[in-house]
């Protein structure tokens, strides 16, 4: 099946009677139904497992370590942070009301312990509090920049645990790690773009599976087991977009996160559940995208690794990545003509259609909120020239001269910017000043995209300003650096996770 078959517009309206009179229910952007039948392949189901059975550490090439490294160190710097957010107390606080007692697996950023399943979930919520983690990119033009997945937090957090538990060696934990991302990554980019625009989240669906994967690795499963804990963690993952911009979003990828340890522990008891659950006409893929593209994910694992292609983009600010590559670019008209916020009359951002309806959020009240809005991030920036952590607070959106800038945030759909296509996030500003001076510029990508990226010492910076805002003592932080440098030498990962727990 082809891609541009998922994306044909529809006009079909499906109708229902009810009592009130005829209600019609119109496909959201990006549905549609697709012109051939749904593809008949067997054994794919089988072959991802396979691949998560056989892979080995010597499997991963070494550019792709070191990316993953990047993206190691950023998560665990996010989990820190994490633990001082709104949700990180909430969520501490609902494990210890389980009565379950004493576990062996920490809390990152605290001295709690517990089972490893609810160490996954507390600190998968924890990495997307601020939504500052990692995105997936996309590889067809079909698919939103930036909007598959967040790879590593559904996958960090069992891996971390399980490792954690059994004291496992640094290359143990690294392997569990990319297949994770790798098998995430490779549905993610196979589903139809349906998936997403009709209001699925793919980081607690798809993320499901890379949790299940890094989990079976470390368990040690055979391909049956893992076949039916991929049944498990189908039947468990979940989540809807219309969370965006409150404590849910986060629990989606905990619940991720959570989600691989319980498939894998049930495996391994003996559960059952579908063998071909991706496959199937009745699953995944038929019953959560209407469809997918066998071409994007059979025989392709590891063939490229997605960190090498397309690449994984990490975030130089904590809100939705689809408004940072206007937001890096404001900055830097800022900069070159020292725009001050009490001379700026209006800013027109253009993009795609598709971002204006993820940025969802267009006259922002709450500090989740301000995370998926264009108007909000570009005011931040106007008045501060930063925007950091500390930000995206209840209190500084609600600040009366943010609320004022906001209302002076044309945020569009721009014809141009959409004919650039989906895969980028094409960004069209224009700063139009009281003295009649416009300033112009255009950006594609982002700080921190493969095409711009971060050095590990770039990453190393986000890190400590992220335990920096959990107020982490420096030497434990600056330990964390240097045992991610060396993440394979390790023989036990519990020196790291000392270094991450009080």
């Amino acid at each position: 099946m082809k891609r541009r078959d998922f994306v044909k517009s529809s006009m079909l309206a499906v109708g229902s009677a009810a009592a009130a009179g005829s209600v019609a229910i119109l496909p959201a952007h990006g549905s549609s139904r697709p012109e051939e039948k749904f593809p008949e392949i067997k054994g794919l189901t089988k072959y991802v497992a396979d691949f998560i059975v056989a892979a080995k550490y010597e499997d991963i090439p070494a550019d792709v370590l070191e990316l993953g490294r990047k993206s190691l160190l950023d998560g665990l710097g996010l989990a820190l942070a994490g633990s001082v957010a709104e949700t990180g107390p909430l969520v501490r606080k609902y494990i210890e009301s389980l009565n379950l007692g004493l576990g062996k697996a920490s809390i990152i950023g605290t001295g709690m312990k517990c089972a490893p399943r609810f160490a996954a979930f507390a600190n998968g919520v924890s990495i997307h509090a601020h939504d500052f983690d990692d995105t997936q990119l996309a590889v067809g033009k079909d698919r939103i920049y930036g909007l598959l997945t967040h790879p590593t937090v559904p996958v960090l957090p069992p891996a971390f645990a399980l490792s954690e538990l059994a004291h496992g060696t640094g290359k143990d934990f690294v392997l569990a790690y990319h297949l994770g991302v790798e098998v995430e990554s490779k549905i993610a980019e196979a589903i139809s773009p349906r998936h997403y625009a009709d209001g699925f989240h793919t980081t607690g669906t798809c993320g499901s599976f890379g949790s299940c994967a890094a989990a079976a690795k470390l368990r040690g499963l055979d391909a049956r087991q893992t076949l039916n804990a991929m049944g498990i963690a189908a039947a468990e993952g979940a989540g809807l977009r219309e969370n965006f911009g409150s404590m849910t979003k986060p629990f989606h990828a905990g619940h991720a996160a959570e989600n691989g340890i319980v498939a894998v522990d049930l495996a391994q008891l003996g559960w059952t559940a579908s063998e071909r659950i991706l496959e199937a006409p009745n699953g995944f893929f038929h019953a959560a995208g209407g469809g997918y593209d066998p071409g994007s994910i059979l025989n392709r694992l590891g063939k490229p690794w997605t960190f090498a292609s397309p690449g994984v983009s990490i975030k130089p600010f904590p809100c939705g990545s689809l408004a940072h590559p206007a937001m890096g670019e404001l900055l830097r008209l800022i900069r070159e003509h020292d725009i001050k916020p009490q001379d700026v009359e209006k800013v027109d951002v253009g993009t795609s259609r598709n971002l204006t309806t993820t940025l969802l959020h267009h006259r922002p009240m709450t500090g989740l909120q301000g995370k998926f809005s264009m108007e909000f991030c570009l005011s931040i920036l106007l008045l501060e020239r930063k925007a950091g952590l500390g930000h995206f607070t209840d209190a500084v959106v609600q600040r009366p001269e943010v609320q004022e800038m906001i209302r002076r945030i044309n945020f569009y759909a721009d014809a141009e910017a959409e004919q650039t296509g989906y895969d980028k996030m094409t960004s069209l500003l224009k700063i139009h000043m009281k003295d009649g001076k416009i300033y112009s510029g255009r950006a594609d990508f982002a700080k921190g995209s493969p095409t711009n990226p971060m050095s590990y010492e770039e990453v190393a910076d986000k890190y400590r300003g992220c335990a920096e805002y959990a107020k982490w003592p420096s030497k434990k932080a600056d330990a964390v650096v240097e045992y991610v440098k060396k993440l394979e030498t390790l023989p036990d990962i519990g020196a790291l996770a000392a270094a991450l727990t009080s």
